[in-house]
C-alpha cells in the first residue's frame, strides 16, 4: 500500500526533513581535512535529540550510529570511524530523524578540502540527477519516469547507476512502498498521486555499477574500488514535479 498524505502529514515529514537539513548544513563547516566521523557522528546525534527530534538510523535494524558516513569507493551505510578524513577524499553522510511520529531523510555527498576536477564532476552529476528525478515525480507520471531521468542523465556523463539499492516511500515509517529504483524504462509502474511522499537517492559510481558489503555487514562499497557519490531528498509529489521536503529553501521543485 503506497500512502497519499494530507497537508497535516505532509508537514509533520517537512519537520523531520527540516531537521536532518540542518544537520546536513552544519556539517559543510565541520567537513575538513583532520575531521573525524565519530566525532561528526557525535554532533549530529546531539543536535537532533536537543532539537527534540530521535535519531532515525541509530538502532535500525542494529545498525550502530546517527549517521551513515561512507567515504571514496564507500557507497552507502559507512559506520563512523575514527579514521580521519583527507583532503582528496569525498565523503558521502546519510542522516535520518524521528520527530512526531515522522520521518525525514537526506543525504549529501561532500568534498574534503580540495578535490579533484574528476571527482567534483562525479558529484555534480549526481546532484543532478537527483534534481532531474524530482522533476520527473509529478502527478499523473509513472514511477518510472524517476529512475529514467535519473540513468539516462548519468550515463550520458560517462557514469553508472546502483542498482541493487532502492528509494523509498517514507512517513510513519522510514523504508515504505514504493521502492524507487535509480534506472528504468519511462511510462511504467504505478501512476503518482499527488500527496506522495519519497525518498529519492542516486548512488553513483565513476567505475561499474557493481557493489559488495564489507565484514561489517552494513558499509557498502563498489567492487572495482573506484569512488562513488550519494545525494538524497525527501519530497512530495505535485502536479508540477516534485517539492522538496528536506529543505529550509521555499518552494524548492527538483532543486538541489
Amino acid at each position: 500500500m503506497i500512502n497519499i498524505r494530507n497537508q497535516k502529514e505532509i508537514n509533520l515529514i517537512k519537520e523531520s526533513s527540516g531537521m536532518v537539513f540542518d544537520v546536513l548544513e552544519s556539517l559543510n563547516e565541520l567537513i575538513t581535512p583532520g575531521a573525524s566521523p565519530k566525532d561528526l557522528d557525535s554532533f549530529a546525534e546531539n543536535y537532533i535529540k536537543n532539537n527534540g527530534g530521535i535519531p532515525a538510523f541509530k538502532g535500525y535494524m542494529g545498525f550502530p550510529s546517527t549517521l551513515c558516513i561512507s567515504v571514496n569507493e564507500e557507497v552507502v551505510h559507512g559506520i563512523p570511524s575514527e579514521r580521519l578524513l583527507k583532503n582528496g577524499d569525498i565523503v558521502s553522510i546519510d542522516c535520518g530523524v524521528l520527530k512526531n511520529g515522522f520521518y525525514g531523510d537526506s543525504a549529501r555527498t561532500y568534498a574534503v578540502g580540495k578535490i579533484s576536477k574528476e571527482l567534483n564532476n562525479l558529484l555534480d552529476v549526481t546532484k543532478k540527477s537527483l534534481s532531474l528525478g524530482i522533476k520527473s515525480a509529478k502527478t499523473g507520471g509513472r514511477l518510472s519516469d524517476i529512475g529514467y531521468a535519473i540513468q539516462k542523465y548519468v550515463e550520458n556523463n560517462g557514469f553508472s547507476v546502483v542498482r541493487d539499492l532502492v528509494g523509498h516511500g517514507i512517513g510513519e515509517n522510514l523504508h515504505e512502498e514504493p521502492q524507487i529504483p535509480n534506472y528504468g524504462e519511462k511510462g511504467e509502474g504505478i501512476i503518482l498521486k499527488e500527496g506522495m511522499c519519497f525518498a529519492i537517492e542516486p548512488m553513483v559510481n565513476m567505475g561499474e555499477n557493481e557493489i559488495l558489503t564489507k565484514k561489517d555487514g552494513w558499509t557498502i562499497y563498489t567492487k572495482d574500488m573506484k569512488p562513488s557519490a550519494h545525494f538524497e531528498h525527501t519530497i512530495v509529489v505535485r502536479k508540477e514535479g516534485g517539492e522538496i521536503l528536506s529543505t529550509r529553501f521555499i518552494n524548492q521543485k527538483g532543486l538541489t
